[in-house]
């Protein structure tokens, strides 16, 4: 069983989608969760209402992911909402799609400001606040991994970075007791990428089982390492795709 009991964690982009499955999941066991968003003022209330019937504590805090005061801001308004954190998950992320002959600047700048910058920053200024078994679990993609198309160069870019931040600041943290992972999701059912969308069948034809994962299959994935089963697994890679990059 997974015992996250006492423990106090933020969730970036947790409105929706994977975010918002992960929050939820961490709080079915035992954890209060403050969460970001920067539009869904109406989802994040649904969300909070969701961890609050759980019985757990939930602050929704608006912040821009592509903005650094408002990173710092957020993470400054979840400690003393909570009392600390104690786990960090960075699932804030953008997609981007189209060719790099084209490409324009702004976009890619904006993706890699949220995709790969933002984890950066909420992980700076929650550093400071975590104790020995604390933890910062980062929301990365298989297409970082593997880009079976064309037209997702700048996505794939920024979520492969992430492995590289991962390993590193694993490093630098382990001596702390912190541990720091990387989860990979494949095609999973959201919003953004529905399992009935024009894609679905071709992202499905990729992967072993058949199948879109559920959202909750990925926050499950996160709150094993969030608890203290996970202690001695750091600097990895835990890819949650149904075998599409098998």
């Amino acid at each position: 069983m997974i015992d996250l009991k006492g423990k106090r964690a933020l969730v970036t982009g947790g409105s929706r989608g994977i975010g918002a499955a992960i929050g939820l999941v961490l709080a079915e066991n035992g954890a209060d969760v403050a969460f970001t968003y920067q539009n869904a003022a109406e989802k994040a209330q649904s969300v909070v209402k969701s961890i609050e019937a759980a019985g757990r504590r939930a602050v929704a805090i608006q912040a821009d992911s592509a903005d650094p005061e408002a990173i710092a801001r957020s993470v400054n308004e979840a400690v003393t909402a909570l009392g600390g954190i104690d786990i960090l998950v960075n699932s804030a992320a953008i997609g981007h799609s189209g060719m790099i002959a084209d490409l324009d600047l702004g976009e890619y700048q904006r993706v890699m400001d949220v995709n790969v910058r933002a984890p950066v920053l909420f992980a700076k200024a929650v550093i400071p606040h975590l104790g020995e078994g604390g933890r910062i679990i980062t929301i990365g993609s298989a297409l970082g991994e593997r880009v079976p198309f064309p037209g997702i160069t700048t996505y794939a870019m920024s979520k492969a970075a992430l492995t590289s931040f991962t390993r590193g600041l694993s490093r630098e943290l382990g001596p702390r007791g912190i541990t720091v992972n990387l989860i990979q999701p494949g095609a999973t059912n959201t919003d953004s990428n529905p399992a009935d969308g024009e894609a679905a069948d071709f992202q499905r034809s990729l992967t072993s089982v058949g199948r879109y994962a559920d959202p909750r299959e990925i926050g499950s994935a996160v709150a094993y390492l969030a608890s203290p089963a996970a202690s001695i697994i750091t600097g990895a890679t835990l890819t949650v795709d149904g075998g599409a990059i098998a």
